[in-house]
């Protein structure tokens, strides 16, 4: 008896895996989905908004075609493109648009093709776009949310700029505390967010059962193709419907594809249905409702608490992309399209929650500016709708590519890829590039602007390395050279940061030509950003002794992956004692750095404005010694010159 009751009762094992799963799924809830899920806000009241410049009117057919367009794009982009397709292409379990740019470097490494290097390019700019992305969606979304007091009170409508201004100022603020002591907060908002906005849509198809024929794809299709000088022009607004996908792409990396799958299929994607088909339901019954429909479906004694829930929402919806351009930003860093940030890792427990002091304060800059210039959330609507169809268009376009070259899709599903998913993604995007005079310029100058800035970087960059290695000369002969010198060998550990192993140190070669000393212990360090998000600990470092066993000079390789902030004193305590003749005295070892100050030279390099650019740029970068986790009181910093 006793026998059959364990076996047939769930393992303690099981049970807390299924927790596990749980908590995973419900923190993916909490961060990823509070974009996408808050767009039931402000998308049909921005299709029927009678200030656009290309208005929809309010019909029976045209609520029932926008309705179903809105499903069947979510439908396509969200739950077809992203989740079911493009989250099963990874970089070691990293997703988004920064994931496949290295997916592609890695192949043009190895292939050589132009098409990769252009695709990648391609990459950078969307990359870029996700930074105007980052800009308008806490803007639109807390926006949108406060609106919510002019529905419960007409006369609230002055107050609604000056609180989004105090509500976004307070939320910039705080990032440099993290979102890890909020966070645990986050999910359980958000699913009581997805539910009473799910309740709340119920309730208005309840009213209006009709409005349920609007899955059906033929009313998406006839609305398009039927009234095309209609639809096309709609499709800028419908587009809204689908911010926030790249998000689920993007986070995968922390949350996993299953517990974002489920997140999305059995909570989100249906409540966010329900919401769209009440919301129709509604302005079918009165086309007054286009006022304000999502939060004219909560009963009157419901709005005030419905303004309060949708404004948490949409903080946490902002909170999610400006942790995200966080991460972008330092991936980028790494990948060598921006300088060194200064960056602050705000939990000990997950790598993924950082804060970025320079991002933080510019994206604070930038949003307050777009609320008070734009005013209102439809104002803002076609600039959204812009850096949401560009980055979208571009991640399709990459998983395409990567999907024929490197997991050797069959030629007839990629091409129909193409026609399909690509084909709505580009039938958005030239909706979108309709409004450009109406604010989708907007997203476009933003993602050109980084995207001069990434790419200057990264070509500046690569004069300096080569200007560099010239004023270097080669490691090998250096130390070669040393062996013939009779210096006086001063006790301790000297540690000099390089670049990598074919030349010497600037820092050593000065110390070396003007205080005739070597350290008895020289351990010459070059750090190497894999691309991958992190390097296991067996792989962290690669000692070489140069040739020499006896004379106290080796190059450590210390190895990174992309999403992994460099901790030199660290990975330098994993490098074996017997490599190094007794070990390293880490404790009182001395640190000794390059720096470089940029001047603009004559050369035809770059074009002029670049090089200013170049070396403007150069100003953000964070201090190598915070960066590399040195001890600021045993480090020294050497300088030198080097014209661009």
């Amino acid at each position: 008896m006793a026998e059959s009751q364990v076996s047939g009762a769930p393992s303690r094992a099981k049970l807390a895996g299924q927790t596990v799963r749980l908590a995973v799924v419900v923190g993916a809830l909490g961060v990823v989905f509070g974009d996408i899920g808050t767009s039931p806000i402000y998308t049909i009241q921005t299709v029927f908004n009678p200030a656009d410049p290309h208005p929809v009117p309010v019909s029976v057919d045209n609520v029932f075609g926008v309705v179903s367009l809105i499903f069947w794009s979510v439908m396509i982009v969200v739950t077809i493109t992203y989740v079911l397709l493009a989250m099963w292409v990874d970089n070691d379990g990293e997703g988004g648009i920064m994931a496949l740019i290295t997916l592609l470097r890695r192949w043009k490494a190895k292939q050589g093709r132009k098409a990769a290097a252009t695709l990648a390019a391609l990459g950078i700019f969307g990359a870029a776009l996700f930074f105007g992305d980052s800009m308008i969606t806490p803007a639109i979304s807390v926006l949108s949310a406060v609106e919510g007091l002019k529905v419960v009170e007409p006369e609230l409508g002055r107050f609604v700029v000056p609180i989004t201004a105090v509500i976004i100022v307070g939320l910039f603020l705080v990032q440099r505390r993290g979102s890890g002591v909020v966070g645990r907060f986050f999910g359980p908002v958000m699913i009581l967010w997805f539910g009473v906005v799910g309740v709340a849509g119920v309730g208005g198809i309840a009213g209006h059962l009709e409005i349920l024929k609007a899955l059906s794809p033929t009313y998406a299709v006839g609305f398009l193709f039927g009234h095309f000088d209609v639809a096309f022009f709609a499709l800028a607004a419908v587009v809204l419907a689908v911010t926030g996908a790249e998000a689920l792409y993007a986070d995968m990396g922390h949350f996993g594809r299953p517990a974002i799958a489920r997140g999305w299929l059995v909570l989100v994607f249906p409540a966010c249905v329900l919401s769209y088909m009440g919301q129709g339901a509604l302005i079918l019954d009165d086309p007054a409702n286009v006022s304000g429909p999502f939060f004219l479906l909560v009963p009157e004694w419901g709005r005030w608490p419905m303004v309060v829930l949708a404004t948490a929402a949409t903080v946490i919806a902002s909170q999610a992309v400006i942790t995200g351009a966080y991460s972008v930003a330092s991936q980028a860093a790494q990948l060598g399209y921006l300088p060194r940030l200064r960056i602050a890792h705000t939990s000990e427990s997950t790598i993924g929650q950082i804060y970025v002091p320079w991002i933080n304060w510019v994206l604070l800059v930038s949003v307050l500016t777009l609320v008070f210039a734009f005013q209102t959330s439809a104002a803002l609507a076609f600039a959204f709708g812009m850096a949401v169809t560009g980055t979208i268009t571009i991640t399709t376009t990459l998983f395409l590519f990567i999907a024929r070259v490197r997991f050797k899709a069959p030629g007839w599903a990629v091409g129909l890829g193409c026609v399909v998913l690509l084909g709505v993604d580009l039938l958005f995007l030239a909706a979108n590039l309709t409004k450009l005079l109406h604010g989708a310029w907007l997203p476009l100058l933003i993602g050109l602007t980084a995207f001069t800035v990434m790419t200057t970087w990264q070509r500046g960059r690569a004069i300096v390395t080569k200007a560099r290695r010239e004023a270097e000369g080669s490691l090998q002969v250096f130390v070669e050279e040393l062996h013939s010198q009779r210096l006086a060998r001063v006790p301790g550990c000297a540690v000099f940061l390089n670049r990598g192993k074919e030349t010497a140190p600037l820092a050593m070669r000065a110390n070396v030509e003007h205080n005739h000393v070597l350290h008895e212990r020289v351990v010459i360090v070059s750090i190497e950003t894999e691309p991958v998000p992190r390097v296991a600990e067996e792989r962290r470092v690669e000692v070489d002794r140069l040739g020499f066993a006896d004379d106290g000079i080796i190059h450590v390789c210390a190895r990174f992956g992309y999403m992994e902030t460099p901790d030199v004193p660290a990975a330098l305590a994993l490098v074996d004692p017997g490599m190094t003749e007794g070990g390293l005295d880490l404790e009182q070892a001395r640190y000794f750095l390059s720096k470089i100050e940029l001047r603009r030279g004559r050369s035809r390099t770059m074009a002029g404005w670049r090089k200013r650019l170049f070396v403007a740029t150069s100003y953000i970068t964070a201090d190598a010694a915070e960066h590399f986790g040195l001890p600021r009181e045993r480090t020294v910093i050497m300088g030198a010159h080097i014209d661009v």
